[in-house]
This record gives C-alpha cells, sequence and structure tokens, in this order.
C-alpha cells in the first residue's frame, strides 16, 4: 500500500515511556524546573488548606507515551492543569499538542506558562482560562519564593472553588547578592569574609535557586573558593537577558571589579544567528575570562556510571549554547538528587546535591586562570606543544594548515616582545633542529641522543601515586610498572649529586628557551606495542605520556600550556565525552592548568573536542592560502594539442588523424585515460579529455601554508580573497554576489562561471576578456575571468560594469581587509589569553563556503546550536545530492542503489549545519520538521513514493566519535526516521528496510566507536606496518565501529548486527563540504572510507563503489567516484609545481606535507584499490625523480625523504605499484641504502 500523503514522525529521544503513576486530584502543575516543584510541594506542606496537588516533572513526560498515561489516569480527571514550559511550544511540542487538545475535550481547564517572564503568545492561545487568572498565576511563579508558592496554589484552588483571591504576587528582587547562612546580603556582606587583594570572583547563578531552596552547590563553590584564598561573590539574576539583572551586575562589577567570572545560568545571551546584532552581555567586563560551571539536570549515578557525561538537553543549554558568549567550559558541579518522595504531590522531589570533587577541580582551575592573569609577564612559564603523529621524526610539529615551527617561533618572538622572560631561536629551522636533535617520539635511536628535559622515576612517582587508583589499575594493567616503559633512560650523574637524587628517569621531549618551553607531546602508545594494541580504540595513555604533563605542571610549574593546531592527542584520551571525571584521562592528565588552544577556523569540531574535554581556550587562525590549481607541464602541453586539434577541425582535416591518435596516445601514456573515464569511442573520449583538463585547471587547491600570527600577503591574499568571493555568500546579491557570475552578468558572457560546460564552445567572447592566446571554450571564458579578478583586485584596472563592481568593493573593504587582519588578531588572541583576559568569540566555518563572518580570526570559535541541525539549507543540499547520487549509481551500474553505508562526522556537519544528516534522510525518504520560531529541528515526515519516485536507500549511518557526543539528538533522529520507514507497508522492491525487518532482521541503523573512544582504528596498522590482509583492515574497522546507537543503545556492542549491515551495502558515502582541504590531507578519509571499504569487500567477496562526492558549492553538488577523486587531487595537487614550490617555502613543514601525502595515497591503495598505478609514477617523479624537489626534502627535513622512499618501496613490496621505470626502482634503493 502507498502512502498518499506525508507522514508526520516525532524523534525518539531513546528512553523508554515512564508512567508516573498519577491519581486526580484539584491541581496538576507539570514544570521542568525541580527547583519550582519542591517550593511548591514545600509551600503545600506549610497551607492550613490546600488544594489537592499533583506535581510533575516534564522530563519524564517526553515520551509520547509518558504524555498519553498521564492524560488518561490523572490530567484528564483533575480539576485544573497548569503547564509551564522553558524555551517555548517546540520544547514540548508532543506533550503541549496533546494536553491541549485532551483537556479541552474533558473540560478541564488548561494553562500553559512560559518559563520564564517573557510572553509567549502560541501558549497563552492554547490556554482555556480567563487574561486575568493567567496573568496572576504567572506572576506568582516568575517572583517565586515562599509567599508566592503559597498564593499560587491559593489562587489555584480558588479557581476550582469560588472563593476569594488572594493578593497579587509580591516582587522579589530579580538580582542581588547571596551569601551562604545570610541568605539575599549586599557586597558589603561579602566584602566582609573576603582577603584583602585577592581576586574577585562572581559566581552568577538563577534567582530560581533562592526561590526554591536549591543553593548547596552555590554555597559549597563559595565556600571552597574562600578556602582557596578567593574572593567569591555569588549573585543571583533572573536572567542575563533581565535589564534589571544586567543593571545589578553593572553596578556590583563597577564596586568588585572580576577576575574571573564562574557563570551557572543556561543558554547565551547572544545567538549564532544574530551575529553583530547580539544584545549586550553583562558578564563581558574587565576582560574578565568567564567560565561554564555547570548544574546538571541528570542524576550523579547516571553521570558518574555512564560515558556520555551530559543529556542532550543538558548539552544543548548548558554547553553549546554558553560557547557562542565565550564561556570556557569547566565541570558539572552538580547533579539533580531525590531528596525524599513527596507523598502528597505523588512526585520525587529533586534537589541540586553539590560533587565536592567537582567543586575542587572548579576551584583550582579558577585559581589557575586568577594566578595566570595576576602573574606578572616577566614571571610567566608558558609550555608551547607540538603534536607528533604519525610517531616519526619526519612528521614532528604537526598541525593541519599550519606552518606549526614557524608559528611556534613567532609566537616565542610574541611572548618576548611583550615582556616575557623569552629566548627565542632565530628561526624554525633552529628550532627543529635542536628537537631533532634531542630524544623524540622515535623509539629507534632515543638512547643516543642528547638534549631535552629529564623526569627522575622517584618523582614520577610521586605525582603517579597521587592518582587516581582506577587511572593507576589501568595504566599499570595495560603498561606495567614505570620501570617498562620504554621511554625510561638511565642517566649518569656526576659524584657531587645528592643521595636523593637518581639516575633513571623519563628523557623528555622538551627544550628550553628562557620562560618558555617548546615541547614535542607523547606518542598515544600505538607504537610502542602496535601489535597488541591496534585494537584497542580507548587505549590508555602510556607513563612517559604522563612523566611529560607532570614535568611540566609539577615540576617546572607550567602557568599555561598551548597546543600548537590541530590537533594533539590529549582531548581524544578515553573518559567522558563532556562533564569530566577525576578519572577521566585529559583531566588527569592536564589538570586544571590553564589550556590554550591555536586551532584553524575551519574545523569547530575537533576544536569544539579540545573545548569540552580540555577546557581550551580556542584561537582560531586562518586557513592556508587559497590558488587555482591552473595547468602545467604535460597538462599544459596536451591541453595545447587538444585546442590544436579543434582548430585543425575546420581548417585542416588532414591533421585531424595524426593530432587525434597523438593526444590519444599521450592521454593513455600518462594515465589521463584512466582519469578522464575514457570509453573508447574517440570523439567521445576528446570531450572528456577536454573537461577534465579544464576542471584541473580551475581547481581550487593551497598555495603553502599559514604562519600563525601572520597574515597571507601580496598574490597569496589576493587569490584567497577572490577564493572566498568566488562564491556567493550570505543572500548571494549585491555585494554578495559571486566575483566571477558578476563578471559574466557585466561583461555579458552568457554562462554560468560556477555551474557551466567547461568543454562546451564559447558563444559569446567579449572584447575585454581578449587577449590571453586561443579561446574556444567555456572553460577559456572562465580562466579569462579569473585572470581578469586578479588584475581587478590587484587596482589595475575598472571594474567593467555595476554588478562586479559592487563585489570588488566589497573585497576591498571586507573581504581583504578580513585577511589583512588575521595575522595580527591571531597575536593578539594568544596574547590575550596569556594575560588571563577573556578572548572574545566568533562562528567558526569554511571561509571559502560562503562564511566570511568567521573572519578574522585570533578569536574563541563556537560551532552550531545542535538542536537545528540539519539546517533548512543543509536539507536543500542533502535532497540534491541524494537524488544525484542515485542517479550517478543509477547510470554506472544500471539498478537503483536500495543500501549504502554513510559516514558522517561531527566536524563536517557543524560546518554545514547537517548536510551528511539531511542527505541520509533524503536517500531514506523522510524531511526533518522545523519550528518555525527558533529553526529547531522538531520532528520529520516520511514523504510518500508519489513524492520520491524511486525505492527508498536503506542507510546504515557509521558516525564518529565526536559527532556521538556533540550530536546525541541527530542519532535519535536518525534512528527514529529510520525505524519510521521500516514500519512502513510497502512493496519489498521500493522499501528494502521495511522488507528486511518484516524479515525479523536487526533495525539499527546508527554505528559509532566505542564510548569514550574515537577513531576507526585503522591508523596504527598503516603507520607501524603491521598489517598482511586487506581483511587486517576490516577487522580494525569493525572491530572499532561495531557500537550500535539510537533507540536506547547508548553504545551496545553488537558486531553481528554491524556486518549484516555491511554484508548488504551496495555502495559506500563520504562527502567533503569545502576544498580548503582535500582527501590526501588527512588519515581521517582513509580511515573512514578505506575502512568501510575493506570490510564491505571482506564480507562480501567483492568490492562496491565508494562515492566522494564533492559538496563545496552547496548549489552544486558534484558526485565522484574516490578513484576519480583520487586522481583528481593527484594531478591538481599533489604533483602541481604550484603546490610544490609552495610548501618550498616553508622548509621543513613543507616536506613533512609532502611525506604525509605519499602517506595517505599509499594508505588509500591498500585499503580500497582506488589509486592507479600511474599516480604512484607521477609521485615518484615530482618527489624523487626531480632533482630540486628531492634535495629541497633532503636539506629541510631529511627524516621525511626516507620515510617517502620507505613507504614507495612498501608500495612496490606489497605489489600496490609496478614502477614503469628501472630507475624510479633505483632511486628508492639508493635512498634506502
Amino acid at each position: 500500500m502507498h502512502l498518499l500523503a506525508a507522514t508526520p514522525g516525532a524523534i525518539s529521544d531513546g528512553s523508554e515511556p515512564v508512567d508516573l503513576g498519577q491519581t486526580p486530584d484539584d491541581v496538576v502543575v507539570i514544570s521542568a524546573a525541580d527547583t519550582e516543584l519542591a517550593a511548591l510541594s514545600e509551600a503545600r506542606s506549610e497551607m492550613a488548606d490546600p488544594p489537592g496537588l499533583r506535581l510533575a516533572n516534564m522530563m519524564h513526560l517526553t515520551h509520547p507515551m509518558s504524555v498519553d498515561l498521564h492524560l488518561d489516569d490523572c490530567a484528564t480527571k483533575s480539576g485544573l492543569v497548569i503547564a509551564r514550559i522553558l524555551g517555548g511550544a517546540g520544547y514540548w511540542k508532543y506533550g503541549l499538542t496533546q494536553y491541549a487538545a485532551r483537556l479541552h475535550e474533558a473540560g478541564v481547564p488548561f494553562v500553559a506558562l512560559p518559563g520564564d517572564d517573557k510572553p509567549d503568545p502560541e501558549l497563552r492561545e492554547l490556554s482555556t482560562v480567563s487574561a486575568e487568572d493567567y496573568d496572576a498565576l504567572w506572576a506568582y511563579l516568575v517572583e517565586g519564593g515562599p509567599q508566592n508558592s503559597t498564593a499560587f496554589l491559593s489562587y489555584a484552588k480558588a479557581m476550582l472553588t469560588g472563593a476569594d483571591k488572594p493578593a497579587a504576587a509580591s516582587p522579589l528582587l530579580r538580582a542581588g547578592v547571596y551569601w551562604p547562612g545570610a541568605g539575599i546580603a549586599d557586597l558589603t556582606a561579602a566584602q566582609a569574609e573576603w582577603t584583602e587583594g585577592a581576586p574577585v570572583i562572581p559566581i552568577i547563578f538563577y534567582r530560581a535557586l533562592v526561590q526554591g531552596g536549591g543553593l548547596n552547590p552555590i554555597n559549597r563553590l563559595t565556600r571552597s573558593l574562600l578556602r582557596a584564598g578567593l574572593n567569591p561573590l555569588p549573585i543571583f539574576v533572573a536572567s542575563l537577558k533581565d535589564t534589571v539583572s544586567s543593571a545589578t551586575l553593572n553596578s556590583l562589577f563597577d564596586a568588585a571589579p572580576p577576575d574571573v567570572i564562574l557563570n551557572c545560568t543556561a543558554f547565551a545571551v547572544g545567538s549564532p544567528h544574530d551575529g553583530d546584532d547580539s544584545p549586550a552581555n553583562p558578564l563581558l567586563v574587565n576582560d574578565a575570562p568567564i567560565f561554564q560551571v555547570i548544574l546538571s539536570g541528570a542524576s550523579e549515578a547516571s553521570w558518574d556510571e555512564g560515558l556520555h557525561g551530559l543529556s542532550a538537553r543538558d548539552i544543548a543549554m548548558n554547553v553549546a549554547l554558553p560557547e557562542v558568549d565565550g564561556r570556557v567550559l569547566s565541570r558539572a558541579v552538580s547533579f539533580k538528587g531525590e531528596a525524599f518522595f513527596d507523598q502528597a504531590t505523588e512526585c520525587p522531589i529533586a534537589t541540586y546535591q553539590a560533587r565536592g570533587d567537582r567543586i575542587d577541580f572548579v576551584t583550582q582551575l579558577t585559581k589557575g586562570w586568577a594566578n595566570l592573569r595576576r602573574t606578572r609577564a616577566g614571571d610567566k612559564k608558558t609550555a608551547l606543544i607540538l603534536a607528533n603523529y604519525p610517531n616519526k621524526d619526519g612528521r614532528l610539529a604537526n598541525g593541519v594548515g599550519l606552518d606549526t615551527p614557524a608559528g611556534t617561533v613567532h609566537v616565542l618572538n610574541l611572548l618576548k616582545d611583550a615582556g616575557h622572560a623569552v629566548t627565542p631561536p632565530a628561526d624554525s629551522a633552529a628550532l627543529m633542529h635542536q628537537i631533532m636533535a634531542g630524544p623524540t617520539n622515535w623509539l629507534t635511536d632515543r638512547a643516543d641522543k642528547n638534549g631535552g628535559e629529564f623526569l627522575p622515576l622517584n618523582i614520577y612517582k610521586q605525582h603517579y601515586d597521587a592518582l587516581p587508583w582506577d587511572l593507576k589499575e589501568q595504566i599499570t594493567t595495560r603498561w606495567g610498572a614505570p620501570e617498562d616503559d620504554p621511554f625510561i633512560l638511565a642517566k649518569k650523574l656526576p659524584p657531587e649529586a645528592p643521595d636523593a637524587a637518581t639516575g633513571t628517569g623519563f628523557a623528555l621531549s622538551i627544550h628550553r628557551f628562557g620562560n618558555a618551553v617548546v615541547g614535542l607531546q607523547p606518542a598515544r602508545g600505538y607504537n610502542i606495542d602496535p601489535t597488541d594494541t591496534y585494537h584497542s580504540p580507548d587505549l590508555v595513555p602510556p607513563h612517559n605520556y604522563l612523566a611529560f604533563y607532570f614535568w611540566l605542571r609539577h615540576h617546572w610549574g607550567a602557568d599555561a600550556i598551548v597546543h600548537m593546531g590541530k590537533h594533539g592527542s590529549l582531548e581524544w584520551l578515553p573518559g567522558k565525552a563532556v562533564a569530566l571525571s577525576e578519572t577521566c584521562w585529559p583531566e588527569a592528565i592536564l589538570g586544571p592548568t590553564p589550556h590554550i588552544y591555536p586551532f584553524i577556523v575551519n574545523d569547530p569540531g575537533e576544536g569544539t573536542q579540545a573545548k569540552r574535554r580540555a577546557s581550551a581556550v580556542i584561537i582560531d587562525h586562518l586557513t592556508p592560502p587559497l590558488t587555482r590549481a591552473e595547468s602545467y607541464g604535460p597538462l599544459r602541453d596536451l591541453e595545447a594539442l587538444v585546442d590544436e586539434y579543434y582548430e585543425a577541425a575546420g581548417v585542416d582535416p588532414r591533421r585531424i588523424g595524426h593530432l587525434r591518435k597523438e593526444i590519444l596516445s599521450l592521454s593513455d601514456v600518462t594515465g589521463l585515460a584512466k582519469d578522464a573515464g575514457f570509453t573508447g569511442d574517440q570523439d567521445t573520449d576528446l570531450g572528456k579529455l577536454d573537461a577534465y583538463l579544464c576542471e584541473l585547471k580551475e581547481a581550487q587547491i593551497r598555495d603553502g601554508l599559514h604562519i600563525f600570527g601572520q597574515s597571507p600577503e601580496g598574490p597569496l591574499a589576493r587569490d584567497l580573497a577572490i577564493a572566498i568571493a568566488r562564491v556567493p555568500r550570505g543572500d548571494g546579491s549585491g555585494c554578495n554576489a559571486s566575483l566571477l557570475r558578476a563578471l559574466a552578468t557585466d561583461l555579458d558572457c552568457g554562462i554560468d562561471p560556477l555551474d557551466c560546460d567547461l568543454a562546451a564552445p564559447a558563444m559569446r567572447k567579449p572584447a575585454a576578456l581578449q587577449g590571453e592566446g586561443k579561446w574556444r571554450t567555456n572553460g577559456d571564458t572562465v580562466e579569462r575571468l579569473e585572470h581578469l579578478s586578479q588584475r581587478l583586485v590587484d587596482g589595475g584596472v575598472e571594474a567593467p560594469g555595476p554588478a562586479s563592481g559592487l563585489v570588488l568593493q566589497e573585497i576591498a573593504d571586507t573581504i581583504s581587509t578580513a585577511i589583512r587582519d588575521c595575522g595580527p588578531h591571531e597575536g593578539a588572541g594568544i596574547l590575550r589569553a596569556l594575560d588571563g583576559k577573556f578572548v572574545p568569540p566568533a562562528p567558526s566555518g569554511a571561509p571559502t563556503r560562503g562564511r566570511l563572518d568567521v573572519l578574522p580570526t585570533g578569536r574563541n570559535f563556537y560551532s552550531v546550536d545542535s538542536r537545528a541541525v540539519p539546517t533548512p539549507t543543509a536539507w536543500a543540499l542533502g535532497w540534491k545530492s541524494a537524488n544525484l547520487l542515485i542517479e550517478k549509481h543509477l547510470q554506472d551500474h544500471g539498478d537503483w542503489p536500495r543500501t549504502m553505508l554513510v559516514t558522517a562526522w561531527g566536524t563536517a556537519n557543524m560546518r554545514t549545519g547537517g548536510d551528511d544528516i539531511a542527505q541520509a534522510l533524503a536517500l531514506m525518504g523522510v524531511k526533518p520538521k522545523w519550528d518555525s520560531a527558533n529553526r529547531r529541528v522538531t520532528g520529520f515526515e516520511v514523504l510518500p513514493q508519489s513524492v520520491l519516485g524511486r525505492p527508498r536507500v536503506d542507510v546504515t549511518l557509521r558516525i564518529s566519535g565526536f559527532f556521538r557526543d556533540a550530536f546525541p539528538q541527530l542519532i535519535a533522529l536518525v534512528d527514529s526516521a529510520a525505524r519510521a520507514v521500516q514500519a512502513l507497508d510497502e512493496p519489498d522492491d521500493l522499501n528494502p528496510a521495511a522488507a528486511r525487518t518484516r524479515k525479523g532482521e536487526d533495525q539499527t541503523r546508527v554505528f559509532g566507536s566505542k564510548p569514550g573512544a574515537y577513531g576507526a582504528g585503522l591508523q596504527a596498522l598503516i603507520d607501524e606496518r603491521i598489517w598482511a590482509e586487506r581483511s587486517d583492515f576490516a577487522e580494525a574497522y569493525l572491530e572499532w565501529g561495531s557500537y550500535a546507537y539510537g533507540s536506547g543503545a547508548e553504545g551496545r556492542r553488537d558486531r553481528a548486527a554491524f556486518e549484516a549491515r555491511l554484508s548488504q551495502t551496495e555502495a559506500i558515502v563520504q562527502n567533503q563540504d569545502n576544498r580548503e582541504h582535500d582527501v590526501l590531507d588527512s588519515d581521517d578519509y582513509y580511515q573512514f572510507e578505506g575502512g568501510a571499504a575493506a570490510a564491505v569487500s571482506t564480507l562480501q567477496g567483492q568490492d562496491r563503489p565508494i562515492y566522494h562526492n564533492d559538496h563545496s558549492r552547496p548549489e552544486r553538488p558534484v558526485i565522484r567516484t574516490l578513484e576519480d577523486e583520487i586522481g583528481r587531487v593527484v594531478r591538481s595537487r599533489v604533483v602541481n609545481p604550484k603546490w610544490i614550490d609552495g610548501v618550498k617555502r616553508h622548509g621543513y613543514k613543507g616536506a613533512f606535507e609532502i611525506a604525509a601525502t605519499v602517506d595517505y595515497l599509499f594508505a588509500f591503495a591498500a585499503t580500497t584499490g582506488a589509486v592507479r598505478n600511474h599516480h604512484f609514477d607521477l609521485v615518484e617523479e615530482a618527489f624523487l625523480a626531480d632533482d630540486d624537489t628531492r634535495d629541497f626534502i633532503a636539506d629541510a627535513n631529511a627524516p621525511a625523504l626516507k620515510e617517502i622512499a620507505q613507504r614507495l618501496q612498501e608500495a612496490i613490496d606489497r605489489n600496490l605499484w609496478q614502477p614503469k621505470s628501472n630507475s624510479a626502482r633505483a632511486r628508492i634503493a639508493g635512498l634506502l641504502r
């Protein structure tokens, strides 16, 4: 049976229905505020003649069945029902709709009140009492306190009995000072308890805690700060947006300027959608950093026992939205505990119960930042930490898109100029020489190296013994005693050494530069025992990892730790996803040390991981400069031949055959025939080649790396500005239009330069674009427009018309200015953080995908409101991409795709607003539903077959670990949608998911990493060369990813279900949302795509297509196979002299980038077979056969040259590559001798 109308669906939160078991009574009050329920319970108990009362926590009425049960058993048989909804109707959509309808039907008065003091016409409209009664009840709850709570109940009773109604609500202070034991107080009362001259620490919390008696965590935090020698100032507020509260805060802050602010209120003053129109934030005062302290709505037991840390609701209200205001996440310091079960109201009454060790951590974190703020620059000790993975000497100072060594030296110079007692190295080459001369993570020759720092074993043990027992048990079980660590060295001591000194300890890659050190982050541990550890997604760090941070924190006394660039490993260590405990490894290792993290602006997800799991203050930095790939070498020669061929077709038919033969032969020899997808039809193939060469030429590639604190200049800045203006921004009109489109409009080119057939003949050739050689195709027109763009931005010529004039003015006034400001802002940002000052927040994203608002960099970026994902914009792209994907699969394989595996990463979905999830839903034939007022996702609709016009795709979602942590509600959305599709009564051939369900197969469709763990499991196999067969990658992928999510599973291991899904998978799907990076830039792509491909192939005995889709232009997604994408990237970027020359400007890190590219290419060959033989030939010719490039690598980063040769030799040994020339084999062998 076919559906003829859209079917609505509700998102399950994964919980089971709750039966409150309540009987009817006079008055029913439903609220999500435990403090309010506690206050009403207390008021009822003090009344001489109270109404019969039922209290219900709205959080127990989120499941539709829970709502229905309560309505049936209690609400519809009671006298009056009052619900208080915080956040608007969208927060309780099903419940509100059902209570309003069912109570109206039953004749029971219903009052739907806002959860704050802001009017909500929608709620008022749903209520069935008089305006007078509505306003009176609302006022009592808004004012709060014992007197108003009693009056509220008396008024409700009077509404039922007709008795006299009590007086109007008595105002309670909307904001003021509170002090433990004194209640509502004033500044003088607080100051009487202070230490003179100590840092002032305001604690901002909701007035509701005073109204409802939930002050235990505030009391304990206040006393803890006092014991630490700090001056706490507890202040209650109605809301940070409330004008009276803001005025109160301003007055108190004027009288007692804060050093650090602890904020316990939820939500944000600003909004991700407000931009510069955000309301004034009363906490932005005295440059004080603001820390978010969480009073969790969950029970302590659920937090303690689980790894999720917080509920989706808590993450949204207390983590994601506060990040918009620039608040730094600290810890959850209290949880809801059931104080007693109130028999009279048939409700468990919960109160906030503080957790002592979490209070202590927040206190020490606060003290650390206050000390950082108060310590004189010349006395501060700053640690700059460089990442290193794989753990090779050619890959030191990892930092995506960043010349990390040069940026580190620049930061050291900034510190020196700011008065820090720092002695920077001469340059980045000197820094890397010093690091490589000392011990690194490369185990082979550590004992032969000198330099670095040393932590004696006996000192290490003192700090180690202070760790929680559980952590010590984990590390000794996996790694043994400290003495067993392979990084332990015996050191000769002079005779005059004290008796207590020990010559045994850890040789650490830490180098002093005055009051700054530069350290190499230790290896996670997979390199120590790779064979036994690669299958452990939650591997605990080894002793030497702890020793490194113990030295920094305890032995040397770092005032701040700076991790330079995306990204290190600390924030990915095992533990809770958020709201960490003392037994979470990131906390145990970093402790409460102030943590600062320069991070690339286009990666909100992994930066957010550091913010949430390591309390990092992000200083975002610019992406590498982008430029056009253009043509080069053999591609340029071939392009000239193709032009000559088409010219001859009109004037010299005798040359056509010769040229055709020469072109096709050269294409075959160079491998272009395969990369361009030749079919054997010569005319068709020539057209394909023509289009392919144009596409390669127009590709966006990086031109070098970014240096933290320095803006690109000259052609680098110009080309980056053009890349940003290349696509529409904002509404896409006027100054926000695409520069290329505006030029095409002004010049009447007759094409859309962003979406045209590049090989098609150019129909119009404006005079302003003449004079650049042969002009035959649309691709030639686009190239001329690109060159004109460069001249226009350089200022050499006037705009050809009004459309381009507006865009060029925007480039001059805004885009170029923002780029120019990035370097200075980055330097200022890190200095602000190291001064213990507030770093302003900013959005994150890919600048070249229309996100100009992320510039200038140098700010503490935030991500997205997870409740609004996927956005309508993401849905539009996801729907378009899904349909194009289905069409390509049908065209290539002759049948509709019915089962697909889609990878969803947290970072990409933060950056795009949920493209991957939108695409997955579209494949299933499901559309999200949004609340029109607040843009949040409220549910979904299953689209009918009449709309789809094709079979539904049974989608399996493989989520990343960070996706699991950041988007629990999206897991619930996809899971609920998948189950709704499975429940449809549709034919098997149109709904394969329903067909499988009818056969009794498992319904789980969301799988990911083990709770508390991250990754796909292939990296150690590749890095340590410990695989024999492709099935080894399949085993790792299955081992790491076989954890089921959705419908209450929360990470249940279910390998059989995951294998069953992969056994049925017909295609693997990975999306890439921007061109600021590519498929050969990161191990994540080969781990997820390659792991999935290996697993599917191993389980099915055959390879399935892998689609690597280009979503960089949202209005024009492009569907490609992985094989095609790799070929495109190899030719446009990897072996392009323009890219190679760009990285050569960066010395050691440039050679690092070359070696990394070879690694990733090899990994794809090993896991997918998608790397063609000639791709390896091209790489060897570009990097080793070319004397200049080989010599550059040898001089700048000699270990990288050896690593490249080793990897290419491994490709030969494993039959992944058969070099076309013996000279290549000889060169590689020579480098390895």
